[in-house]
């Protein structure tokens, strides 16, 4: 079954509430309607009860007085003169000593009889000879205490039921209507109030993947609308960053794949345009492995960033003896110098532990000093140090509270870490490209980064495993004089 749109929603929800206030104003209008008419008949009634009983206490010689038969046609119309007034004796039959107005006698009830010999008057609705019934007042006409006649005024209802049926009418006609016109307005409303939704819905349809630069109106707007544009442009913003890094990434990767590939394909060609002796089949191979093993560590790379963003990447939650790893990764920078006569130190060594995943963080340590091995000219050093330092994140603390990953709970702002510094005598990084030097596939010289190794991947997955686990790594450098990389990582209790 179809939905029903908003607009038709608001549109029925108003008409509804707007159907059930009319219902209950008229029923009430006619029930205080009604009762104000009940009250004006029974109040002109007893008036002119009142007035005839005091007539009838005059002197016998005005007893009737000569304008009453006037006086009632003004208040009753002739109509009621004629047929709705009598006088009776006290046992409930017509005085003859009182005039009578034509047409039918008014039956008296026996209720109505016993309340006018206690003083009471009674108001009785009984059924005429025409289609409206007739309101009738039992009156007692008291003398010297005692009562001498039963007084009975009627009146017909004709009107008092005209006027309701009228009330209804009316209300039959300007109910449906007023409604009408309110779900008309209501529709008219609702649409105006929603044609900002459906120049969002139109610019949304137009916006794709290639030009996610587009944003929707109406976000400068303080209201619930403004505040709809402005989360689907900030949502939109973050998208277009996503696929432009995801297009970045894609071409850097196709590149960094497409060289070893070419130098693979380069040199079988050679190989098979003649025959070769083993040596040099064995040399091809071995170049080919080479470039093979290149691709391998880049495919690696590439899978850990993508589970990390995915969030699909395990992290092992266990101590981690950092001196230890520290100790590892000197050894295997030394290992690393030697070829380019580059002295690896390791100048400070405290007993630290963190909680982490080791091999992850072994990956960490590898990366920095891999990168300062490579970027060390011969002759010079690169020096390892581990501290136990009390340091306050202000930079993150202005922006947001780092998060240990491993186990998402804040890290505190000013708590003991543990710092081990990466500090080599190399060429440096110029100072425009510190803040990008964490990119993926950002290289300061792309030219002497390929003739060196690597796919300028090394540092941001350092930084990725860093922040994992709470820490970050931060980069001091003077062209020419070297760089230092300094990670932080939160001490476990």
């Amino acid at each position: 079954m179809k939905r029903l749109s908003i607009r038709a929603r608001l549109t029925l929800w108003y008409t509804g509430i707007l159907a059930m206030t009319l219902i209950l104003l008229g029923g009430a209008s006619y029930g205080l309607l009604m009762r104000g008419l009940w009250q004006d008949v029974d109040s002109t009634l007893e008036g002119v009860a009142k007035a005839v009983v005091q007539a009838a206490n005059r002197p016998p010689a005005e007893l009737i007085p000569p304008d009453l038969d006037e006086v009632l046609r003004r208040l009753f119309g002739p109509r009621f003169t004629d047929r709705f007034y009598q006088f009776l004796d006290p046992d409930g039959r017509l005085d003859p000593r009182w005039p009578r107005f034509g047409g039918e006698p008014l039956h008296v009830s026996p209720k109505a009889l016993k309340n006018a010999a206690e003083g009471y008057a009674t108001f009785e609705t009984r059924p005429g000879n025409e289609r409206s019934p007739v309101r009738v007042l039992t009156f007692p006409v008291m003398q010297r205490g005692r009562m001498v006649n039963v007084l009975q005024v009627g009146m017909s209802l004709e009107g008092l039921s005209m006027a309701r049926q009228h009330f209804l009418w009316t209300l039959a006609a300007l109910v449906p209507l007023a409604l009408a016109l309110a779900g008309t307005g209501g529709w008219l409303l609702a649409r105006r109030a929603l044609r900002p939704v459906d120049q969002m819905t139109t610019t949304a349809r137009r916006i794709e993947a290639e030009h996610l630069g587009k944003r929707l109106d109406g976000a400068e707007v303080d209201d619930e609308l403004g505040r709809l544009a402005r989360t689907l442009n900030e949502m939109l913003a973050r998208l277009e960053a996503a696929f432009a890094q995801v297009r970045r990434f894609s071409a850097d990767a196709s590149h960094e794949l497409r060289t070893p590939l070419t130098v693979i394909k380069g040199e079988i060609e050679v190989a098979l345009r003649s025959p070769r002796d083993s040596e040099e089949y064995q040399r091809v191979l071995a170049s080919a492995l080479e470039e093979v093993e290149s691709m391998t560590r880049l495919v690696d790379d590439l899978l850990l960033l993508s589970r990390v963003d995915a969030g699909a990447l395990r992290w092992e939650a266990e101590p981690v003896e950092l001196d230890r790893l520290v100790e590892e990764a000197a050894k295997e920078g030394e290992i690393l110098g030697r070829g380019k006569q580059v002295q690896m130190k390791i100048l400070g060594l405290e007993p630290l532990i963190v909680r982490g995943d080791g091999q992850r963080l072994k990956q960490l340590l590898r990366n920095l000093v891999d990168n300062g091995v490579k970027y060390t000219p011969p002759g010079g050093r690169v020096a390892l140090s581990l501290r136990r330092v009390e340091w306050s994140n202000r930079r993150m603390v202005d922006s947001a509270k780092p998060v240990d990953q491993l186990t998402s709970r804040p890290i505190d702002s000013a708590v003991e870490w543990a710092e081990i510094a990466v500090r080599d005598t190399g060429i440096g990084i110029p100072p425009e490209a510190l803040p990008r030097i964490f990119d993926r596939f950002y290289r300061v010289d792309p030219a002497r980064s390929r003739e060196i190794g690597g796919a300028g991947l090394g540092l941001c997955i350092a930084q990725t495993i860093a922040e994992a686990h709470g820490g970050r790594i931060d980069v001091e450098s003077t062209p020419g004089a070297g760089s230092t990389f300094t990670l932080r990582l939160p001490l476990s209790g």
